[in-house]
């Protein structure tokens, strides 16, 4: 898999042009890189030197850029849903249905960028893949989908399953469904149709959870409401599972003095770009191989029957913990997350969390 790297800050704070940086910087280590770009706007273009289409282009040796377009990623996602409803269904019906014809749906876009992310991945012929995207909520949200899916796929399977319908139907769906779809359900009534796809979510919750796979940096400027901002996505990156590898200063020139705001994060101090001459930024920028030493979001001790989160940004009256089942669902911010316990905790009652290093420490009976 492709190394996957993005940036989160508030807007203005430089994000795309730090993007454009380390895009640059691992092209001139001979590495492969993809920098993609969310905005449909000419920023990007224009930082570039020239206009970025919906297909990746070359803009260096080792160096392709892609602008992505919802209305176009819609159009051959759309193409691919046919071919599989071709495979299972036998009497297709999507067929009449042009993508062309479809409108974009809110909360589409990040779902269609994340998939267009894994087919570049999957292509093998990246080595790194650079996400310029919103660089707030949105990105987050985004990545943690898929374990937001996988988290809604398994509960309500389950909840179905377990229903007096679901047990009633069960001996019944195996020969409907086998007569209408190509496909035999036979041992699992509902586990071919999504096998597939849980592979797909199970490879990139496991990408996210490996800041050497997946890594995102804070950029702030000196501002007040960009540090605030950049401490405030950090923690909320804990909750998708993504580990936050440093933060960045953009033009600050007593980066000393914010070290206590994002302790323990590595902490660069980078240069304004100007007259076209990257190179100073480049230099500045940090040595993003070392992004497996930050604390990890989350770190499950069996023995001492506690869960701990790394929620920087956050105090305990920010957060609310609830129980279900095997399950603990934690909420920061604008942010929830849903932990699934191991064998050894499923069963046993929370009965007690503090907040200790900036870590939500939650203790089991």
């Amino acid at each position: 898999m492709a190394r996957f790297l993005t940036f989160l800050g508030k807007g203005g704070t430089g994000r795309t042009t730090i993007a454009i940086a380390a895009a640059k910087k691992f092209a001139s280590l001979g590495q492969r890189v993809l920098l993609a770009g969310s905005d449909p706007g000419p920023g990007l273009g224009i930082l570039l030197g020239e206009a970025i289409g919906p297909d990746p282009q070359e803009i260096a040796p080792n160096l392709k850029a892609v602008q992505f377009q919802t209305s176009v990623l819609l159009e051959r996602g759309w193409e691919e849903v046919k071919k599989l409803e071709a495979q299972y269904v036998r009497t297709p019906f999507f067929k009449a249905v042009f993508g062309q014809e479809l409108g974009v749906v809110p909360g589409m876009d990040s779902i269609l960028i994340l998939n267009a992310i894994r087919e570049y991945d999957s292509s093998g012929q990246y080595d790194v893949i650079i996400y310029d995207g919103t660089g707030d909520q949105t990105t987050l949200r985004m990545l943690g989908s898929p374990e937001i899916v996988s988290w809604y796929i398994r509960r309500f399977r389950q909840v179905f399953a377990d229903s007096d319908l679901g047990k009633t139907l069960s001996p019944f769906i195996q020969p409907v469904t086998s007569s209408v779809l190509n496909v035999d359900w036979s041992g699992d009534n509902f586990s071919q149709p999504t096998q597939e796809f849980n592979k797909v979510l199970d490879k990139w919750k496991d990408a996210v959870a490996d800041p050497n796979q997946v890594t995102a940096y804070l950029v702030t400027t000196g501002s007040q409401a960009a540090i605030a901002t950049a401490r405030y996505l950090w923690g909320s990156a804990q909750q998708v599972g993504l580990s936050v590898g440093g933060a960045i200063l953009n033009q600050v020139p007593a980066a000393d003095t914010l070290a206590g705001e994002f302790d323990p994060l590595p902490i660069s101090s980078v240069p304004l770009c100007s007259d076209d001459n990257w190179q100073p930024l480049i230099d500045a920028l940090p040595d993003f191989s070392k992004a497996g030493s930050v604390p990890k979001p989350i770190t499950i001790n069996v023995a001492e029957r506690t869960v701990s989160l790394f929620l920087p940004g956050f105090d305990k009256k920010q957060v609310k913990l609830t129980q279900y089942g095997p399950e603990v669902t934690i909420e920061a911010g604008d942010q929830r997350r849903n932990i699934f316990l191991p064998p050894e905790l499923k069963g046993r009652q929370v009965k007690g969390a503090k907040f200790q290093n900036q870590s939500l420490i939650v203790s089991f009976a």
